[in-house]
Formats: C-alpha cells, sequence, structure tokens
C-alpha cells in the first residue's frame, strides 16, 4: 500500500505536458507547474497570437509570464527520486503519444493490449481480462491494438460498418443497405475480404511466374553478352593474323578496324546490359509488391484490409519476353571475309575495297521501349498535331479554332446524322489516330475529361458504356478545379499534383505506356498507366458543364 501511495503522489506531480516527473518545476500565475523546456516549447507555439495560455485550465496571459523556479516543487522531485519508485510497476504501462490507449482507463491512460473489432474498444491487460473469462465475449475477435478502429463506424448512422457494398465498393452498415444502398449488390465484409484474398493469392501466383519468366530472361540476356565478347574476340585476333601479314602497308588500317569491332562489341554489350537492368529492375518491384500483398493477405481487420486492397491489387504489365531475340551467334566474321579480300589483292586495290570492310551487326531486337522523356523539351520531340473529329462531336458541343477547341454549349448544333457521333455525353474523337509515341496538352478551363479511346467504343448509352473512363475501352483523366481523378473500367483514383490549366499526355503504344503530366514552369507527373493497347487510339475531350472549353494545344 506504501508503494501505492508513492506512485499516486508521483502521478499527482508530473507534468501534464510531457507526463513524466518535472525537470527545473516552474510554476505560471495560476497556479499549475509544468518544466521549464515544456512550457517554453508550448507558449513558444502562441507567439504569433501573442496571447499565452495555460494548458490545463486554458487561463490566459499577456504578456508572456516569466517563468520562475518552483523550490517546494524541485524538493519534492528529489525526494520522490530517492524512493527508488520513480518508475511505475509493470502493470502500470503508461500510453504515450506514439501507442494505443485503453478506452476503458480514466485519468492517465495505460497502453492497450489487443483491440476488440466488436465492441471497438481497446484495452489494456486489466480491462482486456473479462474478454478471458466471460462466455459473453467468447465470439469476439481480437486483434492487434488499433488507433483506426472509428474508420469501421459508419459516419451517417454511427454503427459498425459490417457490410460491403459491391455497386459503390465501399463498407457500410445495416442501415446503410437498406437506405441509400438498398438493392444494391452487397456481401459481408468477410465474404468480401474472402473473395479479395482469394484474388491475391492469384495475383501472387503470376507474380511469382513471372519472376521466373524475367529470371529466365535475364540468364537468356547474359549467354547473349557472353556469345557477344566471344565473337568479338574471335575477330579481333583473325583480323591482327591477316593484317601482320601485309606488314606496314595496312598497319594503320589494322588499328582502325581494331578500334572498330571493340565499339561495336561494347556497344553491343551495353544495350543488352541495358536490358538486363530493367529486367532486374522489374523482378524487384514484383518481389516489393508480393510483399505487400502477403502483409495485406495476413490483415486481420476487415475494413482495413478493403481499404488497402485497391492500392495494391493492380499489377504493371509485363516485359514481353517475345522480344527477346537472340541472332544467331554471328557478328564480326563479316569483318574477317573482307580483310581476307584484302590481303588477297594487296595495296594495288587497298582504296577501292577499304569501304567493304564494315561492322555489318544491326541493333538487337532484344532491347525495350526508350526511355520516358524528363523533362518538356523531351516530351515536345514526339509532339503531334492533333484535331477533333466533327464526325464524333456531340451535338451540345461546339468546335472552333480548326477543330481543335470544344466547348458545352446550351443549345444544339446543326450536325449531320452520322454513326460515330456521340449521343449521349458531350465528348469527341481526335480525328487522327495514336500509335507509337505521341504527346500532346490540353488547354482546360472549368471542369473537363482529358482521355485517350479506342475507336470502337460505343457511341450511344449502355449502362454508361460510351462514357469516358466507365469501359475498357477508354482511359480518362477527369481534371476539376479542386482535384484529379484516373477512370478506367469504371473505377477511379485520386490522383494529387499541382493545379495547371495546361495537362500534358504521353502515349508509348508499343511499351503500354499513357501518362498524364501537369504543365507548368516544370512538368509533375500525375498519374501513370502500365497495360497492352491493342488497337490504336484516340485522343478524346468532354468539357463537363455548359460554357466549359478544352483546346487541344499547338506545339512548336
Amino acid at each position: 500500500m506504501a508503494q501505492r501511495g508513492v506512485q499516486l503522489d508521483r502521478e499527482t506531480i508530473s507534468c501534464s505536458i510531457c507526463l513524466d516527473l518535472p525537470k527545473d518545476p516552474v510554476t505560471i500565475p495560476c497556479g499549475h507547474s509544468y518544466c521549464m523546456n515544456c512550457i517554453k516549447g508550448f507558449w513558444d507555439g502562441e507567439d504569433q497570437r501573442k496571447i499565452y495560455s495555460c494548458p490545463q485550465c486554458r487561463l490566459t496571459f499577456t504578456p508572456r509570464p516569466v517563468l520562475m523556479k518552483n523550490t517546494m516543487l524541485a524538493t519534492l522531485v528529489e525526494q520522490l527520486k530517492k524512493t527508488g519508485l520513480q518508475a511505475a510497476p509493470a502493470y502500470h504501462c503508461y500510453a504515450g503519444p506514439e501507442d494505443v490507449a485503453c478506452d476503458v482507463c480514466t485519468g492517465r491512460k495505460l497502453k492497450a493490449l489487443k483491440s476488440c473489432l466488436q465492441c471497438l474498444v481497446s484495452y489494456c491487460e486489466k480491462h482486456l481480462q473479462p474478454h478471458f473469462e466471460s462466455s459473453k465475449f467468447k465470439k469476439h475477435k481480437l486483434v492487434d491494438p488499433s488507433d483506426k478502429l472509428q474508420e469501421n463506424i459508419c459516419s451517417r448512422h454511427d454503427e459498425v460498418m459490417k457490410i460491403f457494398c459491391r455497386t459503390d465498393q465501399q463498407s457500410i452498415c445495416y442501415l446503410c443497405s437498406v437506405e441509400e444502398h438498398k438493392g444494391h449488390n452487397t456481401v459481408s465484409a468477410a465474404a468480401e475480404r474472402t473473395e479479395r484474398q482469394r484474388k491475391i493469392e492469384v495475383s501472387r501466383q503470376n507474380i511469382q511466374q513471372r519472376i521466373q519468366d524475367r529470371e529466365k530472361d535475364v540468364k537468356l540476356l547474359q549467354q547473349e553478352v557472353e556469345a557477344v565478347s566471344r565473337s568479338a574476340d574471335k575477330a579481333v585476333k583473325d583480323s591482327e593474323k591477316i593484317f601482320t601479314e601485309l606488314i606496314r602497308l595496312i598497319q594503320k588500317r589494322s588499328s582502325d578496324v581494331k578500334q572498330q569491332i571493340r565499339s561495336q562489341q561494347e556497344t553491343e554489350v551495353s544495350r543488352v546490359k541495358e536490358l538486363q537492368e530493367k529486367l532486374e529492375q522489374e523482378i524487384t518491384e514484383l518481389k516489393r509488391k508480393d510483399t505487400e500483398l502477403k502483409q495485406l493477405s495476413h490483415t486481420e481487420d476487415h475494413i482495413q484490409f478493403l481499404h488497402n486492397y485497391l492500392s495494391l491489387s493492380q499489377l504493371s504489365a509485363s516485359t514481353d519476353s517475345s522480344s527477346i531475340n537472340i541472332r544467331p551467334l554471328s557478328y564480326f566474321e563479316d569483318v574477317t571475309a573482307a580483310v581476307s579480300e584484302l590481303r588477297d589483292k594487296l595495296q594495288d586495290i587497298l582504296r577501292e575495297k577499304w569501304t567493304n570492310i564494315s561492322l555489318t551487326g544491326t541493333e538487337m531486337d532484344v532491347l525495350l521501349s526508350e526511355a520516358e522523356p524528363k523533362t518538356r523539351a523531351g516530351f515536345l520531340k514526339y509532339s503531334y498535331n492533333i484535331t477533333l473529329d466533327p464526325n464524333t462531336a456531340n451535338t451540345y458541343l461546339l468546335l472552333s479554332e480548326g477543330n481543335r477547341k470544344a466547348e458545352q454549349m446550351r443549345q444544339q448544333q446543326s450536325y449531320s446524322r452520322h454513326p460515330d457521333r456521340f449521343t449521349d455525353y458531350p465528348q469527341v474523337l481526335s480525328r487522327e489516330s495514336l500509335t507509337g509515341r505521341c504527346y500532346w496538352e490540353v488547354e482546360w478551363r472549368g471542369r473537363v475529361h482529358i482521355a485517350v479511346a479506342y475507336k470502337n467504343i460505343s457511341r450511344t448509352r449502355v449502362s454508361y458504356q460510351s462514357a469516358f473512363g466507365l469501359n475498357d475501352k477508354s482511359w480518362m483523366l477527369d481534371c476539376d478545379t479542386k482535384s484529379y481523378t484516373f477512370w478506367f473500367n469504371g473505377i477511379s483514383t485520386r490522383v494529387s499534383g499541382p493545379r495547371s490549366s495546361r495537362v500534358g499526355v504521353y502515349l508509348d503504344h508499343r511499351a503500354g505506356i499513357l501518362s498524364f503530366y501537369s504543365v507548368s514552369e516544370t512538368m509533375t507527373l500525375l498519374h501513370r498507366v502500365q497495360t497492352t493497347f491493342t488497337q490504336p487510339l484516340y485522343a478524346g475531350l468532354r468539357p463537363y458543364n455548359y460554357g466549359v472549353t478544352a483546346e487541344l494545344c499547338k506545339l512548336k
């Protein structure tokens, strides 16, 4: 009991800011005491207002009080330290700022040992005991302490969200399911977790297979490097032997050919090693993705699992192994043949035949697509002059500026009937198809959808299949004055980035890369898609409201 009394005294005189025994204790005008550094730091944060308050009673002072040492409290602290009872018993493991605190404790709270997904409460060791002792808590689910339990509560009905709405792709409570989500496709959160857990396992299997494929590709490329080197070494040896017989007449030419062979060898090896590095990077990324999915699959909290699933479930497109074509093991034999011919015809035909001595090796088809540019100047090398196709424009769109600008109007325009025209949404496609590497910029005002789409996208409303981003035939960036959102196949992804009235779009059709950039003084990547495009693409615009405009910029 004496020990408990000393511990109580220690709690009474603790600094309410750091929750520890006061260091250099001082008393402020309202009578409360703190560590000198704690209250100084607290008041430093109030310097701009020039009004200083007590962290406990909130009494304010002007000007900033002068701090004086509390001699009596300092003496009590020293006496308490001498008792040897400064550290609280193991039972009193108090929660710090970084800990999850027990929701049941009053006063100074202890660290939580477990959180209950049924009660949505975190418990310390003492208050957790009823969950182990009473049969009423037998079915409750205990997990590691979590400070995110409130995310399991419906903000509208203050009920636990135990249902998942597949129609709207969000967690809901029972009341939501019978009100605004009535008639939607709903299942229990546990059932949805089970389904997505299965998909994770399938994704992991795919990742493991891709890792194996990429490792085989890396081994194949290593063999290619060795083959290039062996062929180059042999060509050097043969050439030196032939040029030795010609002595001084072609000694200089021998040195030149040697240099060319080595240069070509370095070029070929460098290209292959560059691809090796890209494939090894892909392997590393796949392993990292596998680890993240594994960790996600072990998450006990269904809601946290579902919150994190979408951002981790999508995989980047795989490097096409079919692009790795190894040519026959012959690279420099043509050099040897040409030098042999030169030796036979001697000096009289040296000048005439010199042009035949050339390195005829071509670039290996094994190389991947060029890297995405880093600067606007780099993107402008792929700038593409795009115009809008009037035959696809919705009748509420007015095209101007040489069919580069689209504005949504209140009155219908007098367009002729055409099977390519969008009938339900104020959209338009470009006249030009997009393949290879292309770059264009869009100047926008209001709210605009900037998209690319296949030509066979629906032109009439069929379950929203004609709207950009709501199907698997179009990719769309929703540009608003407050936010960006990327859409594909009806799934949205919130995008962060600086606001700019101009958006750049970069397409590498062969590599399956589509990137959106905020264009100002610098280029800031907003969102990148890695996929496989199966058809030529067309640029698309949709001014979202009346008076909103979007214009394809002229790029120099």
